[in-house]
């Protein structure tokens, strides 16, 4: 005989989502989504929406990874990350940077995603303001909204290189006290890269106002005029948080790291031992064997930089003259204020009718986006010649 269950004392009817979730969407996301429904239909898509690799993983990323599934059991690892895995990103700022880190200030994350709400729960409470870029990453807004905390979007501009500076900072938190700072060199969705005395006048500013200062290096090794530079270099007790998702063609892994003042690491781990447990075994060992990949990694490197150049050339010729430096990363920020002052509009006409997948600048700038959108060059070379070619007609129409 069924059982009757008891009538809720509130209609389920009546429940709603949280307001913490009232986040806006991430539109690259949702381009991505539309693309895929209309190339499942049979139609051409060329993806420039999102950044994420077009080459697969690297040889011994693979290699590493089947080694380990074929050892048996894939368990749960120290909530911090594998020790050796530490060890190894510790010892790669010694190498890339001439930096010492203690592996025991490194934190292995489930992508920088993780790291994000990681050191964000670390270091700020509910009502803490937080200084970020426009334009910028929008899941930093969206991730410090959820957590109640307010994000204090920054205008940038060409003449700063289109990064923070430590005089906005100071400004700013003249204005209303600040809690922390985030910076991201090279930039998305810009493609600029601080130079080191920006970024060490940024960290110095966050020391004396007393601010903790997370650096966003995720596109770190992918840089085509100079190397990038750490604020570890300049700041000790920056919060550095990295991935291998861009440079080492890792996104669907979901692996990072950060590296954090030893204050944070205890808090960190206790965050991380109930948020997520663990970062996945598996893509802990592979990520540990991706530092033994260069050779494999600088040649897609080397694809993103003719792409880039393909581009620099194309963009210019079919109408799109104007954006901003391409100093790293894999993106182009480009202004089509002449074509349209609606880029979610006109970036879905783009889709609609050339199947070409670009991201409109509202997801990274709810105040000038309007104006721009962003291609992403992370594909192949014959993508990004067919995307010009596209646009151009387009754009003529």
């Amino acid at each position: 005989m069924a059982k009757n269950f008891p009538t809720p004392a509130r209609s389920r009817a009546a429940l709603q989502a949280s307001a913490r979730s009232n986040v806006e969407p991430f539109l690259a996301m949702d381009v991505l989504a539309a693309a895929n429904i209309k190339e499942s239909a049979g139609d051409s898509v060329l993806h420039m929406e999102v950044g994420q690799p077009g080459a697969p993983a690297p040889r011994r990323v693979v290699e590493a990874a089947t080694a380990a599934l074929a050892r048996g059991r894939i368990g749960y690892t120290e909530a911090l990350g594998l020790p050796s895995l530490r060890e190894r990103i510790a010892r790669h700022y010694g190498d890339a940077y001439g930096v010492a880190v203690p592996a025991e200030r490194v934190v292995v994350t489930t992508g920088s995603s993780g790291g994000f709400i990681l050191s964000f729960l670390a270091m700020f409470d509910p009502g803490d303001r937080v200084a970020i870029s426009a334009p910028g990453y929008p899941a930093y807004r969206n991730v410090l909204k959820a957590l109640g905390v307010e994000p204090v979007e920054i205008e940038t501009s060409a003449a700063t290189g289109w990064a923070l500076t430590g005089e906005a900072i100071r400004r700013a938190h003249a204005d209303r006290p600040l809690t922390g700072v985030l910076a991201m060199s090279p930039a998305n969705p810009s493609g600029t890269m601080m130079s080191r005395e920006a970024l060490a006048d940024l960290g110095r500013v966050c020391g004396e106002l007393g601010l903790w200062f997370v650096s966003d290096e995720i596109y770190h090794g992918l840089t085509y005029e100079r190397p990038a530079d750490t604020a570890l270099a300049f700041d000790s007790d920056a919060v550095v948080i990295n991935s291998f998702s861009k440079y080492y063609c890792m996104t669907g892994w979901r692996v990072g790291w950060m590296v954090v003042p030893e204050a944070l690491v205890r808090p960190i781990e206790r965050l991380a031992q109930s948020l997520f447990i663990s970062v996945p075994f598996l893509s802990q060992v592979a990520a540990e064997a991706a530092f033994s990949a260069t050779e494999e990694l600088e040649a897609v490197k080397a694809g993103y930089a003719r792409n880039r150049e393909i581009l620099l050339a194309e963009l210019p010729r079919i109408g799109l003259p104007d954006f901003l430096p391409v100093d790293g990363a894999f993106y182009v920020y480009a202004d089509v204020g002449r074509y349209t002052n609606d880029s979610l509009a006109f970036c879905r006409r783009i889709l609609d009718e050339t199947g070409v997948a670009v991201t409109p600048g509202l997801d990274f700038d709810q105040a000038r986006g309007n104006r721009y959108m962003r291609l992403s060059f992370a594909g192949s070379e014959e993508t990004c010649i067919e995307a010009a070619r596209r646009l151009g007609a387009f754009l003529k129409a």
